[in-house]
């Protein structure tokens, strides 16, 4: 039962209103008005929502370098941190017992500007976390080359379905009394040198468990640390059980207590600290010879770490978890496959459509599989009002002017050399040959890289070459400054969503998942998700074989990409809407209700939590 806010009585899914990137559902239009005019008076932003009896009752500390909860909030960057946000508001509508650790960024990730030929500039994000987030009193001591650093503690409660919070726990350490460089650490996320990196790592790690203590959080039994950034919060909790038995290293009460989550199946991408580095900042937080036996003789792998001192290890998927247990062998890593948070990235037309049919939803996405009994003309309409708003809104902002009826193709991820964006346009002729012989085609791309990515960069720049190129054939366009909110239209108003990462590279992959739950067919590279998502001419369509082990041509890649395109995708949207329609509804049916953080929570919870 959902209770309205004002009233207290039970409300009515379809009466709704979202506030700052929360939905509250409300009995009567009367409340749901009473409700807009002062929203601060119910919403629970004036106050701080959990009492010390409650922080008592949380058992779970989730930590995460980044957290995507509203794209007012720019505390992420992409994936990973969208994932900590839809896994938080899956634990708040579950009732799981959670408290979620990150850092507060002043500046954010970047907001991003492409001029005409796909350069990209970076500027700092104008955001005042007073409008969003509640400051606490509370602040804990950290040390990082040899100075005293200040942490302090924002938070901002996520409410689930039924009202039950779960407190996010934002910290910074942008205070007076810390100095200029200190103050800094807090600027941007993924910033800086390996120095400005590892001390971010401490204050996650290291005062994110001092800031739980500090404020009454003293019962927790999990650690999640998603990703490994966080880890250095082992080193704290043996600190911990070092000064309760006074002789002995504990390493085993540690290692049942953490709980870590790996995202990435390339070896570079796991944060390494030298050791010369490691001591100048960290300092000798617990002995160098226990540390190099936890974390590897010749760096600080931040991923070792976690390894060694969990009792729960998982990648996020169940590719990735093989892939995992090739890099880090001898290591029991289980899988748990990712998710998103259906009630987020459904857009509003099919939130209608399945109020009308699958009431209940919100809470139980696993009844989307009876998407299959919506009558097709209904999905239809519902995929052609969320298509048009995104048409409206492209056009808008780009004056492109895109067609309501010509086949739409998404392709929106991070900007990255292992995720081919351009693979594309691997043969312009090709690409416009199909166009003209199997139908009109519109592509829209979105996805930032990172500032000291220079192929990720070099990638767009090709993209718009290829733009430039199709001019006069076909509408393509790079929207700037991809976030929440753009993702949310783009996946649920493209008709099919593409994605074409280098395999294995791939680790999970969430895009596809937020289209599937609004419809979307995706037409993948047989990695990360889509090998367990995927059924031929069902859910979409693959490109590539699912094995890796034969090495990789991403000419034949382009091959498949290109004739599945003319000869089965295109005729088949144009010429066969029934069987398209049906392919529509299996992904809502087969892949919505499952790949979703409600599922994926609850896999948590009986795997490692409880």
């Amino acid at each position: 039962m959902i209770k309205d806010p004002v009233c207290g009585m039970i409300a009515r899914e379809e009466l709704q209103y979202e506030y700052k990137g929360q939905l509250f559902y409300f009995c009567s239009e009367f409340c749901r008005n009473e409700f807009q005019k002062s929203p601060e008076n119910y919403s629970g932003q004036r106050r701080i929502t959990i009492t010390a009896g409650e922080k008592k009752e949380r058992k779970i500390a989730y930590f995460s370098m980044e957290i995507g909860i509203d794209p007012h909030i720019p505390t992420y960057s992409g994936g990973l941190g969208i994932l900590a946000g839809d896994t938080i508001k899956s634990c708040a509508d579950l009732k799981v017992p959670m408290v979620a650790v990150t850092l507060l960024y002043t500046h954010g990730y970047f907001f991003q500007k492409l001029d005409v030929q796909g350069n990209q500039q970076e500027f700092p994000v104008q955001w005042n976390p007073k409008d969003f987030l509640k400051p606490l009193p509370n602040k804990v001591l950290v040390q990082i080359e040899k100075r005293t650093v200040i942490i302090q503690a924002w938070q901002l409660d996520i409410f689930g379905i039924t009202g039950y919070p779960v407190p996010v726990i934002f910290l910074t350490t942008n205070l007076k009394e810390n100095s200029e460089y200190d103050r800094s650490l807090n600027d941007s996320l993924y910033g800086g040198d390996q120095t400005y990196r590892l001390a971010q790592e401490i204050v996650l790690g290291i005062g994110g468990v001092r800031m739980l203590r500090d404020l009454g959080y003293t019962e927790i039994e999990k650690y999640h640390m998603n990703e490994g950034h966080a880890s250095l919060l082992t080193l704290e909790l043996l600190q911990e059980q070092k000064t309760k038995k006074e002789l002995l290293w504990d390493y085993e009460t540690v290692r049942n207590l953490c709980v870590f989550t790996t995202h990435t199946p390339v070896p570079a991408g796991h944060d390494q600290f030298p050791y010369d580095l490691v001591s100048r900042v960290l300092g000798e937080f617990v002995p160098f010879d226990i540390l190099k036996m936890l974390a590897g003789e010749e760096k600080l792998n931040m991923t070792l770490l976690a390894l060694n001192l969990s009792t729960y290890i998982n990648g996020v998927a169940k590719r990735h978890g093989d892939v995992s247990k090739s890099m880090f062998p001898g290591y029991p890593i289980d899988s748990i496959t990712n998710g998103v948070h259906s009630n987020t990235w459904i857009c509003d037309s099919f939130k209608n459509l399945y109020d009308k049919y699958m009431p209940g939803w919100r809470n139980d996405p696993f009844s989307l599989r009876y998407a299959l009994s919506i009558p097709e003309e209904e999905i239809w309409q519902a995929h052609t009002e969320a298509k048009r708003k995104l048409i409206d809104y492209v056009n808008e902002e780009t004056n492109a002017g895109l067609h309501y009826d010509t086949f739409t193709i998404g392709f929106a991820r991070r900007a990255t050399l292992y995720k081919r964006a351009d693979l594309i346009f691997s043969d312009i002729n090709r690409l416009i040959h199909i166009a003209n012989t199997s139908g009109n085609i519109q592509f829209i791309f979105a996805g930032k890289a990172h500032p000291q990515d220079r192929p990720g960069k070099e990638v767009i720049k090709k993209i718009f070459s290829g733009i430039d190129q199709l001019r006069d054939q076909i509408k393509i366009l790079y929207l700037e400054n991809y976030d929440i909110g753009m993702g949310k239209l783009l996946t649920s108003g493209v008709d099919l969503w593409l994605n074409t990462p280098l395999r294995p590279n791939e680790a999970s992959g969430t895009s596809g998942m937020k289209a599937a739950h609004n419809g979307v067919p995706s037409f993948s590279v047989l990695d990360g998700w889509w090998i367990e998502g995927h059924i031929k001419g069902v859910t979409g369509w693959s490109i590539g074989p699912e094995t890796f082990d034969s090495g990789y041509d991403s000419k034949k890649d382009a091959e498949e990409l290109y004739r599945k395109l003319e000869e089965v995708i295109i005729p088949m949207f144009y010429q066969n809407r029934r069987k398209w329609l049906t392919i529509m509804q299996h992904s809502i049916a087969m892949n919505a209700s499952f790949f979703n953080t409600h599922r994926m929570v609850q896999q948590y919870v009986l795997n490692s939590y409880f």
